[in-house]
């Protein structure tokens, strides 16, 4: 290695990582941005003063604003744990409501933010479709894989069909007829459309 080479590399290494609280702050302040001005007006100078940082030490973790947001959409994800309230009607409704769910305003918020990038970059929308979608679809498989084990549904029910939909409803609402869904409203879809589409005949 040459004795530039190494001057930076020792340089590098003497840097303070961002980590810990304050790198929770930096990733809060970067879901406080986004759900503000949306993906495609979110910069790495309006993070760094919202989180009261430089922007050389937002550029020390995070290489641009795609990484940084995942890592803030990351931070605030919840445990991937399975509702298990004993029917299917209960653990679509212990998953939909509350904090983390679609009640929960400020998450949603941040969900429509990133929809421009969903579609305009296929790097981020990958990304988030593994690390941040894949888990919310992996627990509301689960709990409809549940149902049909306790004979709630039958098992010949298309659950990729079905699975989709009280989210793809919800989320319909929201975004194109501008409805915020509340606890009450998910219910209703729960109990007029999910269940009898779950349960026919």
């Amino acid at each position: 290695m040459s004795p530039k080479k190494a001057l930076t590399a020792a340089a590098s290494h003497l840097r303070p990582r961002v980590e810990g609280e304050r790198e929770q702050e930096i990733l809060d302040a970067t879901l406080d941005v986004l759900a503000e001005f949306g993906y495609d007006r979110l910069t790495m100078d309006a993070v760094a003063a919202r989180a009261k940082a430089s922007k050389a030490t937002l550029y020390r973790r995070w290489s641009d604003k795609a990484s940084l947001v995942i890592d803030a959409l990351m931070s605030q994800k919840e445990p991937s744990t399975v509702p298990d309230t004993g029917s299917l009607r209960g653990d679509l409704i212990a998953s939909y409501c509350g904090m983390g769910g679609m009640t929960d305003e400020h998450q949603m918020a941040v969900l429509g933010s990133v929809m421009t990038a969903v579609s305009r970059d296929p790097e981020f929308a990958a990304a988030w479709r593994r690390d941040f979608i894949g888990p919310k679809v992996a627990i509301n498989d689960a709990i409809f894989a549940k149902a049909v084990e306790r004979g709630e549904i039958a098992e010949d029910t298309d659950l990729d069909l079905l699975g989709p939909c009280l989210p793809a409803i919800v989320l319909h609402r929201l975004f194109f007829l501008g409805e915020h869904p509340t606890e009450e409203s998910i219910t209703k879809v729960i109990d007029q459309v999910i269940l009898p589409a779950a349960t026919r005949g």
